[in-house]
């Protein structure tokens, strides 16, 4: 008898605490958490136009969620090989996140603006094509703007597009230095 009155007390005793466990415990969320898929670029041979491509990974990480651009370390690997020559801006594309950028010294004597140019061909590799529009306000309207135009960000189309490509089951993981081994390759010139 004794023993059932016991039991009684403490059920209802955590019967009682039960809500206030509830409570304090945090609420589990609807939706999964995604990790930011990870691209690492190299501006080794990027020669006087390195801080360009920083301003350019800024611009970006700071515009989209679902990938972030960091410089290689000794044991990331590479998507992104950067490069300079005497020639036009251009991206070349191996597949989603991954490829060769080039600063064209061309279109930098033209007048064109240095950081926006970066931004410009980081949206290639981004899985951006380019949009002829003239504007901009349209980062990847390109040399189509006016060369005083200096407007180094994504509009807000730009950046949607960008996160939904890198959404979803790839975000997950970090890519190190996948797409250069057959596949093909777009070419998109500033």
């Amino acid at each position: 008898m004794l023993v059932r009155k016991a039991a009684r007390i403490l059920v209802g005793a955590l019967g009682m605490l039960l809500p206030l466990i509830a409570v304090a415990a945090p609420a589990a969320s609807a939706q999964p958490q995604v990790l930011a898929r990870t691209l690492y670029y190299d501006v080794s041979q990027a020669q006087e136009f390195a801080a360009d491509w920083d301003r350019a990974a800024t611009n970006w990480n700071n515009s989209v969620a679902n990938v972030k651009l960091a410089r290689r370390t000794s044991t990331s690997g590479v998507n992104i090989r950067i490069l300079a020559d005497d020639g036009w801006p251009r991206a070349y594309v191996t597949s989603l996140g991954n490829g060769t950028v080039y600063m064209g010294r061309e279109a930098v004597l033209q007048g064109y603006y240095r950081p926006r140019i970066s931004t410009h061909e980081i949206g290639h590799i981004l899985g951006l094509p380019d949009r002829r529009t003239g504007l901009c306000t349209d980062l990847m309207s390109g040399s189509s703007a006016p060369v005083s135009c200096r407007n180094d960000l994504p509009n807000a189309a730009e950046r949607a597009e960008v996160d939904r490509r890198f959404a979803g089951t790839l975000a997950a993981a970090d890519v190190r230095a996948a797409g250069y081994a057959g596949s093909s390759t777009e070419c998109y010139v500033y």
